[in-house]
């Protein structure tokens, strides 16, 4: 890429990175996103969890400081730091939750990795790198070269090395690495696997503008529905397929694979306990790097399964056909709102901008207010409880009903290892209601968990109708009730 000054200008103003190291608080921001999600692998992180921890930053910032620096409160900074304009933090909501969530872009890591190759090294590898260059070359000369003979012959030129190698160990003449080479290689290692860790959130960035690209597409489109699906589902998965997706897809199969997981730990916990490198302190991160790649990598990969799950909702026919004119008036607005983007309308005073009226007035009224209240001061005497003669009924205290919900699932989940899906009905004939209407609605509560994942997956058939019954023990009546058909299936993940 060549560096004029064109294109230098245009990344001074426009790209996250650039702007995020010559804003007034890039030490703040730096060091504050570099403990909260760096150091510890942090991909989201709650609104109430990152305003705590920030000000608490600030507190002894200004401890230190003083009380003058860094005015604002922790949230407005927050909210300053993810407006579109900054783009040094992505705010957005998770699927079935309410409160904001917020992750670090992938501009704004790379400004903290190029902060961090600042630091002063005491010492600096080649020969890893240059025999890592020399790696590759080959790799890309056999893997480019569909000749068999010439396949055969490097073939045949590595074994010989092997087999002159395996002759020398026969013999005891083992070469050993020294321990300039080790620290070579072992910064190598560990320069690459940082990086590796911090393009997770470029991967994740691009899938999201692929599928940006792909919305817009959808959003401008002029001809029928029909060419619409024939346009996006020719190429199969426009997220997945993608040559990000591909290379993606490789290594997460790769580091999938529990033998080569294994092999990795044993012999990262060999190099780690030589000598030479237990005398560099490595970071206490490098031990469980593997993991944090996963971690990551599963991230990414629920990311990827969002977007493709969201890009079907959005072709979805039978939605375009119950909204086909909100769609159209959406098309039209995000069309035009795609047209200006490149070409904003200056408004009066020549600031390019939209203003737009608050959608609802804040009015408090001065009679509204409640007047104070004194607070209410019992007065406790100090006498002797006496025992009283009162006989009350205490049967009251144990006819409460506590509908055991473990159960039920127990019963659901096995009555849908025989079938793909099972009727309310079937379940309470097979396993009849003892304990009347509260069992029964304990059975519609079951679609969801305490926390809100979804346990079973119901479906209700209004045009059919199931009659429910159960008798109450000590009840002589058979209680009865008509309600439409509920069917029980298994979330689409476990299926």
């Amino acid at each position: 890429m060549a560096l004029d000054y064109e294109m230098l200008e245009a990344l001074r103003q426009n790209h996250p990175a650039w702007r995020l190291l010559a804003s007034q608080n890039a030490a703040l921001m730096a060091s504050f996103f570099q403990k909260v999600f760096i150091e510890h692998n942090i991909r989201v992180i709650s609104q109430s969890d990152l305003v705590e921890a920030l000000e608490d930053e600030l507190f002894r910032l200004r401890s230190v400081l003083g009380e003058e620096r860094f005015p604002r409160s922790a949230i407005d900074y927050l909210n300053d730091w993810a407006a579109p304009e900054k783009g040094w933090l992505r705010k957005f909501y998770r699927q079935n939750s309410d409160e904001v969530q917020f992750d670090l872009t992938a501009a704004t890591e790379r400004a903290l990795t190029w902060l961090d190759s600042l630091q002063e090294r005491g010492f600096v590898g080649t020969e890893s790198r240059l025999l890592t260059l020399f790696d590759l070359l080959r790799q890309l000369s056999e893997g480019s070269d569909a000749d068999p003979e010439t396949r055969l012959q490097e073939l045949k030129k590595r074994r010989e090395e092997i087999d002159a190698e395996m002759s020398r160990v026969l013999r005891g003449d083992v070469t050993t690495l020294d321990d300039t080479a080790l620290k070579d290689r072992f910064m190598q290692f560990n320069q690459q696997a940082r990086e590796l860790l911090a393009d997770f959130r470029e991967v994740e960035h691009n899938f999201r503008a692929l599928d940006r690209r792909v919305r817009e597409r959808i959003a401008t489109w002029e001809g029928n529905k029909g060419e619409l699906l024939a346009d996006i589902m020719g190429e199969r998965d426009a997220i997945a397929d993608s040559d990000q997706g591909a290379s993606f897809r490789a290594f997460w199969d790769f580091l999938m694979s529990p033998q080569r997981q294994e092999d990795f730990s044993e012999r990262l916990d060999r190099v780690l306990a030589l000598p030479v490198i237990e005398a560099m302190n490595p970071d206490r991160r490098t031990r469980r790097i593997h993991h944090d790649w996963l971690e990551a990598g599963e991230y990414t990969q629920r990311t990827v399964a969002q977007l493709s799950q969201q890009l079907r909702r959005f072709l979805d026919d039978q939605a375009w056909l119950e909204n086909r004119r909100i769609m159209e008036i959406l098309r039209s607005i995000e069309g035009k709102a795609l047209a200006l983007r490149e070409h904003p309308v200056a408004m009066d005073g020549g600031a390019e901008c939209m203003t737009m009226a608050e959608p609802t007035a804040s009015i408090e009224l001065p009679m509204e207010r409640p007047l104070y209240q004194p607070p209410f001061r019992p007065h406790i005497q100090d006498i002797r409880l006496e025992p009283g003669d009162e006989n009350l009924d205490a049967s009251a205290l144990y006819s409460q009903t506590v509908v055991d919900k473990a159960a039920i699932g127990h019963h659901i989940r096995k009555a849908l290892q025989r079938e793909s899906q099972v009727a309310l009905r079937d379940l309470c004939e097979d396993r009849p209601l003892t304990q009347g209407l509260s069992e029964l609605v304990a059975y519609l509560e079951m679609g969801r968990d305490a926390g809100g994942v979804d346990q079973f997956q119901m479906l209700f058939d209004e045009e059919q109708e199931d009659t429910i019954s159960w008798q109450v023990e000590g009840e002589d009546r058979v209680r009865r009730v008509t309600m439409p058909r509920v069917i029980f299936l298994l979330p689409r993940e476990r299926r």
